[in-house]
């Protein structure tokens, strides 16, 4: 049976959740600082910078709540964070999509729980879209996210090697 984590190692992953979690904020800060709430900035064809303000989940998921939806959120980021922590604490030396992946998640979502609890909604800003389809706009925290749920469940796809000794 492998150990857990050693504390230098653990401190090298919580680094890495502390680079994209400050660049979650620093993008979210220009976005805020440099465009105007709904005014999109053409990019490309297909992709423009908007800033929005969801106060809701993914995709304004309870955005009209009336206000508790912000606390429900920052309280199920708050849980969901501690979880990870654990998780990549308990987890092996030897661990290397897996680490990756829960840093991923629990950088975003402290990113969008930051946002939450000092302005009541999540700043997002990028606007991809294809013949007047637009995605729902997104923040770097929303692509983390995404991103490291994608890496978990190819963890559990890949087969564990077993000792036979």
């Amino acid at each position: 049976m492998s150990q857990t984590m050693r504390p230098g190692r653990y401190l090298l992953w919580l680094a890495l959740a502390g680079v994209l979690l400050a660049l979650d904020l620093w993008t979210k800060h220009l976005a805020s600082q440099n465009l105007e709430l709904f005014r999109p900035l053409v990019i490309t064809p297909w992709l423009n910078l908007t800033l929005a303000h969801n106060e809701g989940a993914a995709f304004s998921l309870l955005a009209d709540a009336g206000g508790w939806q912000r606390w429900f959120f920052t309280a199920i980021a708050l849980i969901v964070s501690g979880v990870l922590l654990v998780w990549l604490k308990r987890l092996p030396n030897s661990a290397r999509l897996l680490p990756v992946a829960i840093v991923m998640v629990l950088a975003g979502a402290l990113g969008n729980m930051i946002d939450r609890i000092r302005q009541g909604y999540v700043v997002d800003f990028i606007d991809v879209h294809y013949q007047g389809w637009h995605w729902p706009a997104f923040n770097i925290a929303d692509m983390v996210i995404v991103t490291g749920v994608i890496l978990l469940l190819l963890e559990g796809f890949i087969p564990r090697r077993v000792s036979t000794t």
